[in-house]
C-alpha cells in the first residue's frame, strides 16, 4: 500500500489492520503528515497543527495493539478538529484576529468523547471567522481551497475540515452546523456529512440551548460517518438540551427494496445549477435500481423560508458576533462585522415570525414524511463559489439570475429551522469545473436510522470515491 493509499485510508478499515498488525498508527500519521507537507501550501486546511504530540500519541497507541491490550473506538486514529471547538490548553482561534492569541481553560464535550475514544487530534482544521460563512477564508488564515479544483471554496464553515479530508490529511473530522456548515462543505468536497438532529449530540454553552445548531462527523464514507457519529453522540451532564439514551447507529442494513422516497429539486424556490440537477437526477435512478419508488412533491415552501432563516441566524448567532462589535471592530472581517451590524436591528416580532415560519414549513414536510421514508434533494444549489468569496460584498448568479449570497447557493439552511430532522449529505457526481455535487437525505424527526440506512444503500451501489487513482483529487504544488 502506497503512502497515498494510507491517506486514503477509510478509518474502519485503519481500525481493522492496527487490530491485525498490518498497519500501525505511527506509519498512519507519517504518511498524513507527509502529504500535509506536500499539500498544505495549496490547500491551506490546517491552523494549528499538533503533529509532534500526535507523533507520541500514536506510539502509545501502536504500544497498545501490540500488546493486545484493549482498545478503544478510535484508538490511534489522526482527527482533524475544526478551529472552534475547545481542547485545554490549545489554542483555538475561530477563524478570527480576536481570537488569535486565545488559549482554552477547558476542552468541549464533543472533542472530550472524541480523546476518551482514542482519536489523536494532530491539527485543527480552518473555519471562517465565527464560523460565520460559506466560503472558507479569514484575515488571520487566508483562504482554504477546494482540493477538486483550488479555484474554488472548499465550502463552510466547516471547510476546513472537508478540505483536508479530501486532500487526504486527516482520516476523519469534526464539523459543526449551524446553517448548514457540515453539509454545505460536505457537498462541495465530495464527502459524507451528517447533521443529527437537535440534542442527539452534546454541546458547549450557549450554543448547546440554539435548535439551528449541530456538531457532528464529516467523512469519506457512511461507515466512518457512523463510527464518530457514535462517539460523538450522547447525553452530557452539562447540557440540558442533550438527549437520553444515547443512541448507538448499527454499522449494517437492510436494503431500502420497497421504500418509497420523495424528492424536491428546488424546494420551491431555489435556482439550482444545471450540473447540479443532472446529477440529483442520476443519483435518484440509483435509488430506483435498488427498488426505491422516487416520487416528485410539492412541499409549498417560497423565499420567506430563507428570511425566516436569516431572522433567526442574526438574532441569536448574529447577537454573538455583536458582542466583539464595539471592542474590536478593527478586527473583524466584512462578513462577520456585517452580521454584528444587522444584528443590532434585529428585533423580538422577527425572531418569533421565524418560529412561526419553521412551524409552517414542517406543516407540508411532516405530512410528507409519513407518507415517505425520506425526503432527497440537492445539498447545494451551486457546486461552489470561488475561495476567496465575501458574501457582504459580492453578489451571486445561478441560471442567470441574482440570488441570496449567503443563504442562496446551500440548501441546507431549511433543515436547520427544521432541526429535529436527521439529515445526511452523500455526493453525486462532479460538476463541469471539478467542483462535487451532492445530495441531502432527510429524515422524519430523530429517526436517524432512516438515513443512514438509505445513505449506506446509495452507497453501496454509486460510483465509489477516493478509491483510487482518478477517484481522488489531483493536487499540484508548484
Amino acid at each position: 500500500m502506497t503512502d497515498l493509499d494510507l491517506c486514503y485510508l477509510p478509518a474502519t478499515d485503519a481500525i481493522k489492520r492496527f487490530k491485525d498488525k498490518t498497519l500501525s498508527p505511527v506509519e498512519l500519521l507519517d504518511a498524513l503528515i507527509r502529504r500535509a507537507e506536500e499539500v498544505e501550501p495549496v490547500i491551506n486546511a490546517f491552523t494549528y497543527r499538533h503533529f509532534d504530540e500526535a507523533m507520541d500519541k500514536a506510539k502509545k497507541a501502536e504500544a497498545k495493539y501490540a500488546s493486545g491490550k484493549r482498545t478503544r473506538a478510535l484508538e490511534g486514529l489522526p482527527i482533524g478538529i475544526k478551529d472552534e471547538s475547545f481542547i485545554k490548553g490549545k489554542p483555538t482561534s475561530s477563524g478570527s484576529l480576536i481570537m488569535k492569541d486565545f488559549v482554552a481553560d477547558r476542552t468541549s464535550v464533543g472533542n472530550e468523547r472524541i480523546m476518551r475514544a482514542g482519536g489523536i487530534i494532530h491539527a485543527r482544521t480552518a473555519t471562517p471567522e465565527f464560523s460565520a460563512a460559506f466560503c472558507t477564508q479569514s484575515r488571520l488564515w487566508g483562504a482554504t481551497r477546494n482540493p477538486w479544483n483550488p479555484e474554488f471554496t472548499p465550502g463552510g464553515s466547516s471547510g476546513g475540515t472537508a478540505a483536508s479530508l479530501a486532500a487526504g490529511t486527516s482520516t476523519i473530522a469534526s464539523g459543526s452546523d449551524i446553517a448548514g456548515s457540515i453539509r454545505n462543505p460536505a457537498g462541495c468536497c465530495g464527502l459524507v456529512g451528517y447533521k443529527p438532529p437537535y440534542g442527539r449530540n452534546s454541546d458547549d454553552p450557549p450554543f448547546n440551548l440554539d435548535f439551528y445548531c449541530h456538531t457532528g462527523p464529516l467523512a469519506r464514507n457512511v461507515s466512518d460517518a457512523i463510527a464518530l457519529q457514535n462517539v460523538m453522540s450522547g447525553p452530557h451532564p452539562q447540557d440540558i438540551a442533550s438527549l437520553r439514551p444515547k443512541l448507538r447507529l448499527p454499522t449494517d442494513y437492510p436494503p431500502i427494496k420497497d421504500w418509497k422516497i420523495a424528492f424536491s429539486m428546488d424546494l420551491g424556490f431555489f435556482e439550482v445549477d444545471p450540473d447540479v440537477q443532472k446529477n440529483t437526477l442520476n443519483a435518484l435512478n440509483v435509488f430506483r435500481d435498488l427498488g426505491a419508488t422516487v416520487e416528485e412533491v410539492d412541499i409549498g415552501w417560497d423565499h420567506r423560508v430563507l428570511d425566516a432563516g436569516m431572522a433567526y441566524l442574526k438574532h441569536i448567532f448574529g447577537a454573538y458576533m455583536g458582542t466583539y462589535l464595539e471592542d474590536h471592530a478593527d478586527k473583524m472581517t466584512n462578513y462577520v462585522r456585517r452580521w454584528a451590524e444587522e444584528a443590532q436591528k434585529s428585533t423580538a416580532a422577527e425572531f418569533l415570525h421565524s418560529l412561526e415560519v419553521a412551524n409552517e414549513m414542517y406543516a407540508t414536510v411532516g405530512p410528507l414524511l409519513e407518507k415517505y421514508q425520506v425526503l432527497v434533494c440537492p445539498t447545494n444549489a451551486l457546486p461552489a463559489v470561488h475561495a476567496d468569496f465575501d458574501h457582504s460584498q459580492d453578489t451571486l448568479m445561478i441560471n442567470g439570475k441574482n440570488v441570496n449570497p449567503v443563504l442562496g447557493w446551500p440548501m441546507t439552511t431549511p433543515f436547520n429551522s427544521l432541526s429535529r430532522c436527521p439529515v445526511l449529505t452523500v455526493p453525486t457526481g462532479r460538476a463541469s469545473n471539478g467542483v462535487p455535487t451532492s445530495i441531502q437525505i432527510v429524515g422524519r424527526t430523530y429517526t436517524d436510522k432512516d438515513v443512514f440506512q438509505a445513505g449506506m444503500a446509495y452507497e453501496s451501489a454509486a460510483p465509489a470515491w477516493f478509491a483510487g487513482k482518478g477517484l481522488r483529487p489531483h493536487i499540484q504544488n508548484d
